[in-house]
């Protein structure tokens, strides 16, 4: 690990003032970041500590929920609120990691983590993520878990949050403060950047900008579920996981929200998917035709030509389960 200055903030206008500098980091949970800072992947001169602001509530505002940037994802996952109105979050983050990581781990850096590419971490190998312009070797090498969405020639890293896949479902908005003191509030749909050819640029957040909170519209009716298939039962990332909500009325389906992790370069949500869904009655005929049109840019690299399969057999099955109300 290179050397660094260490700062710690006493506000979160005063974080952001500091941070303007492309070179400094903040550091809260540390769970991604001091991994990467240990293999020079990240090589910042500054870190501004920012896991002492008074960003750990999770509070009520009219019909909306706002969550403290610093709220631990073991924290978050346990609240009543969550619980019982955001259930896909819940389910999500208690699939995600392990509970010793969960009690570290932020909501803020859940969001920002970085792609656990193979080729990403290993510096001897090309990757235009790490290193623009250099090559990604990922996409003729061993690519057995990365994307099959969302892919350029330049990069087919996934995103790697489970968290982040059910703030899609939910439509949750995200809070920041920036380096000139003004805020904003970014929809999570336009938070993660695809690779396109700038791979190495993952977020529309500016330097110095830190994400404050995370707010949540009012609760979505319905069955709330999230699927995730890994190589194990735990701590491990997803090969492929489904968040959602569905509703059904009348024999019908009259709402649903879907999201998907492990499979796209972003956490992936697919509103014609979800159109197509929408009135019609539970089938095997609809839930195939379902992963079909999800599927119909997708693209595989070699190894990973078995996702394409895993979503063909899985959607329909975690339809089929939701519909029937036992998701």
């Amino acid at each position: 690990m290179k050397s660094f200055d260490y700062e710690r903030a006493s506000s979160a206008s005063e974080a952001a003032a500091v941070a303007a500098d492309a070179s400094t980091k903040f550091i809260a949970g540390g769970t991604n970041l001091l991994d990467l800072m240990k293999l020079q992947i990240e090589t910042p001169r500054k870190l501004v500590d920012i896991s002492r602001l008074p960003l750990r509530e999770v509070e009520a505002d009219g019909s909306s929920l706002r969550i403290g940037a610093l709220v631990t994802n073991s924290d978050l996952a346990a609240n009543e609120i969550i619980r019982r109105d955001y259930g896909v979050l819940s389910r999500a983050l208690l699939a995600g990691a392990s509970g010793q990581l969960r009690n570290k781990a932020t909501t803020g850096g859940n969001l920002l983590q970085r792609t656990r590419c193979g080729y990403f971490y290993e510096t001897s190998a090309r990757c235009n993520k790490r290193e623009p312009g250099s090559g990604c070797d990922a996409r003729g090498g061993f690519n057995r878990i990365l994307a099959i969405l969302g892919t350029s020639e330049h990069c087919i890293a996934t995103h790697p949050s489970d968290m982040a896949v059910a703030m899609r479902v939910l439509d949750a908005a995200v809070e920041t403060i920036r380096a000139d003191g003004s805020t904003r509030e970014i929809p999570i749909e336009e938070l993660h950047r695809q690779p396109g050819d700038t791979p190495h640029i993952e977020t529309s957040l500016k330097a110095g900008e830190l994400i404050t909170a995370i707010r949540l519209p009012e609760p979505v009716r319905g069955h709330h579920f999230y699927r995730k298939v890994r190589d194990r039962a735990s701590y491990a990332f997803a090969l492929l996981s489904i968040g959602g909500i569905l509703r059904m009325e009348d024999g019908r389906i009259a709402d649903v929200r879907l999201a998907f992790g492990g499979i796209g370069t972003v956490p992936w949500r697919s509103k014609g998917v979800e159109e197509l869904l929408v009135g019609e009655r539970p089938s095997e005929v609809l839930f195939s035709r379902a992963a079909d049109l999800l599927l119909s840019g997708a693209e595989s690299f070699g190894d990973n030509d078995f996702k394409i399969d895993l979503v063909r057999r899985t959607l329909p099955a975690v339809l089929a389960e939701a519909s029937r109300g036992n998701a």
